[in-house]
């Protein structure tokens, strides 16, 4: 079972029956929704990528050059083709992750499959020429937003067919998605400690410090647990 409170944040709100309005303005103050359930969201360290300026870096391009063949298809919740194995997947990618049991299988099934999931879609990610998705990551979007929630792959496969940089190279083409949409944002979940750090390799990133948006990367003292309400 996932342990809530291990997950730093500095305010929680229930929305009740909110509109998308609503919702959108607490992404703009640094909430986000979470696997508590769909109407809970919780401020925390939140990143988020400005589409409107975003451009690739030579080092994202890099990436994306190595994956010309990875489609992207977005489709929306509750997921009509959930099996078993999209659970162990992400069990597994989380397990070789961090070295606990982050997610069960039996949370993911809620998560794709449930109409009261946090969630309202999910990315599917699959070679051009393979039937079968190597990874998924779930999201919530609205007109002006996307975020880009709990991925996962098939880290098996990656080892296999050495598939290295694929969770960036799945993150790169969720925003590139976004842009396509001409959305505002994309919201990239939050800072935990020093590992959420990759998250700001994109041009214009900013995160939420409790009171406003910062730009660049945040400095180590900054991203204390101890800092945390």
């Amino acid at each position: 079972m996932t342990d809530y409170s291990l997950y730093h944040y500095f305010k929680e709100l229930s929305l009740g029956q909110p509109s998308n309005e609503r919702i959108a303005q607490n992404y703009d103050k640094g909430y986000v929704l979470t696997r508590l359930g769909p109407h809970i969201m919780r401020q925390v360290r939140s990143v988020r990528v400005p589409c409107e300026i975003f451009q690739l870096s030579s080092e994202n391009r890099r990436i994306m050059r190595k994956y010309t063949s990875l489609a992207l298809q977005h489709v929306s919740l509750p997921f009509p083709r959930y099996h078993w194995s999209m659970g162990k997947m992400a069990v597994d990618f989380y397990r070789n992750k961090s070295g606990v049991r982050a997610m069960s299988a039996q949370r993911v099934k809620t998560l794709f499959t449930s109409s009261s999931s946090s969630m309202n879609g999910v990315f599917l990610y699959q070679w051009k020429d393979d039937e079968c998705p190597i990874g998924y990551c779930l999201s919530f979007s609205l007109p002006p937003m996307l975020h880009y929630a709990y991925p996962f792959y098939d880290t098996t496969r990656s080892r296999a067919f050495a598939l290295p940089s694929l969770g960036m190279a799945m993150m790169l083409k969720a925003i590139l998605w976004a842009q396509e949409k001409q959305m505002s944002y994309v919201y990239l979940g939050s800072i935990q400690d020093e590992r959420s750090l990759y998250k700001f390799q994109f041009k214009g990133v900013e995160w939420w410090d409790g009171e406003k948006w910062r730009p660049g990367k945040p400095k180590k003292s900054q991203i204390q647990s101890s800092k945390f309400k």
